[in-house]
């Protein structure tokens, strides 16, 4: 048992006793040598005989248990699975916890980011489209509305089509509004927006010089757009605010964004021209123009605009998901309105704060490095495989066996040359899952961890782990070991 007494905060710190295998200790020992100073706490660390700690049970971890008196928490590995009341029993009213499966990840834990606890606030409302409402059965659209709501969607837009008034626009909109929903109505024409607007629409999209004297009837907010279509299309998007700024109708405004190519970069500048004329009106970003119109994953549009937004004070944006690519454009709306706001109030760079928002890539890899592979292909003494992933290389690490390549066909043909004893149908198939991820991980530099789900940020899917399914808890002598397998 090693303590490490130095901290830089405070003369009382917490004192936290870590407890990991024999494989670990030299890494930890890093780990907590640079964090322990940073966070403000004393630590001691208790290697248990196991090789893999992992595999740790809580039965017998209780049994090997050494805490140092003025040890305030026990922090035992992530992986260790299963009801921790033995260790609580054990720590004798000391508090007990699960650190993470990676003890690289330990400085996330304990909160080492950009960011602080008051992270997640946002001033920027998000109108979610519907499109071809009069299409789609009722209950279709009150499905999508539910899932766009829980998404992060404030309010649903209700899109209609040219032609003909839809007469079910009204129920629709009564639907929308009995499931807790705010309303908006897409439509230009005045028998569909006043049916909408007397079931409960808040919002009409929207309002230009042909409809201006209609809204007067609505008692609604209204979008104000220019009729693009028009040379005189700017100017008379001026005369309709002036109009309903003097019958003093609520309204926000959109000067259209237009999409990447054919004239983006003017269209921000009408943007930006028009806070600088009306700098106390309520402007709104329709940037589906962008998202849907350009072949681009829609991810970093959609936080690249966002910011725009934050930045010039657009405090509502209308999106939709009809595209493949942008299909969950409302959820990162959602969460690069939270990254946006939390960099424009504190001046900072919106970096390292939200890794939800890079599903492609992700965080840089953490490495184990070609020195602690070795370590690792010499000290364990069971069978079971172990996979990792580092410098475009897989590696597969079993006792006395340490192979790798860049081709998972030929690590697994170099495996089977060796014709293992412990290799069925059901381990293989788990090896050859692995050796995919890995391989993928590879390909996109992500990192990879054996027995959990990649990282695809707000797209993770997660899968139970192997480890889970185990019930049997590790042999108690000291040159035990299990892997992943």
């Amino acid at each position: 048992m090693n303590d490490e007494g130095q901290t830089i905060r405070g003369a009382a710190p917490k004192h936290i006793h870590f407890v990991t295998g024999r494989l670990a200790e030299h890494s930890l020992h890093e780990v907590l040598r640079e964090l322990a100073p940073q966070v403000g706490f004393r630590y001691t660390v208790e290697v248990l005989p196991i090789t893999v700690a992992a595999l740790m049970t809580p039965d017998w971890i209780a049994a090997r248990l050494h805490i140092p008196a003025d040890a305030q928490q026990v922090m035992v590995p992530g992986y260790c699975i299963g009801d921790l009341t033995p260790l609580l029993r054990a720590a004798a009213g000391r508090a007990v916890e699960r650190g993470p499966r990676d003890l690289r990840r330990l400085p996330e834990f304990f909160g080492e980011t950009g960011r602080r606890n008051d992270y997640g606030q946002h001033d920027i409302e998000i109108i979610a489209e519907i499109n071809h409402v009069p299409r789609l059965p009722l209950e279709s659209v009150l499905d999508k509305a539910r899932r766009l709501a829980t998404d992060g969607a404030d309010v649903i837009d209700v899109g209609c089509e040219p032609g003909e008034p839809w007469s079910g626009v009204g129920d629709l909109v009564r639907a929308l509004r009995e499931e807790g929903l705010r309303v908006s109505i897409d439509s230009h024409n005045t028998t569909e927006i006043e049916a909408a607007v007397r079931a409960g629409a808040e919002l009409v999209l929207s309002v230009s010089a042909e409809n201006r004297e209609a809204s007067l009837d609505w008692g609604c907010e209204v979008v104000v757009v220019p009729e693009m279509h028009r040379e005189d299309g700017m100017t008379q998007f001026h005369e309709t605010i002036e109009y309903l700024v003097e019958k003093q109708i609520p309204h926000r405004l959109d000067p259209v964004l237009n999409p990447l190519c054919l004239g983006f970069a003017q269209s921000l500048g009408r943007y930006l021209e028009l806070r600088g004329r009306y700098p106390d009106s309520e402007l709104m970003m329709g940037i589906g123009n962008v998202t849907e119109l350009i072949d681009a994953d829609s991810a970093g549009i959609n936080v690249l605009l966002l910011g725009f937004c934050q930045e010039l004070g657009i405090r509502s944006v209308l999106t939709t998901q009809v595209i493949h690519w942008a299909q969950s454009s409302v959820r990162e709306c959602d969460l690069a309105r939270r990254l946006v706001h939390y960099a424009v109030a504190r001046s900072i760079l919106a970096k390292h704060l939200e890794p939800n928002l890079i599903p492609l890539r992700g965080l840089k890899p953490v490495q184990q490095g070609r020195e602690a592979l070795d370590r690792l292909a010499a000290e364990v003494k069971d069978s079971n495989y172990r996979v990792f992933a580092e410098d475009g290389q897989l590696h597969l690490i079993s006792a006395g066996l340490h192979l790798q390549g860049d081709d998972p066909y030929l690590v697994f043909e170099q495996l089977m040359s060796r014709r293992p004893k412990n290799l069925d149908a059901s381990h293989a198939f788990y090896l050859g899952y692995e050796i995919a991820k890995a391989a993928t991980a590879i390909t996109l530099d992500k990192e990879y961890r054996q027995d959990e789900a990649l990282d695809w940020g707000y797209l993770t899917r997660p899968e139970a782990s192997h480890r889970l399914k185990r019930t049997t808890a590790p042999r108690e002598t000291a040159e035990d070991s299990e892997g992943g397998g």
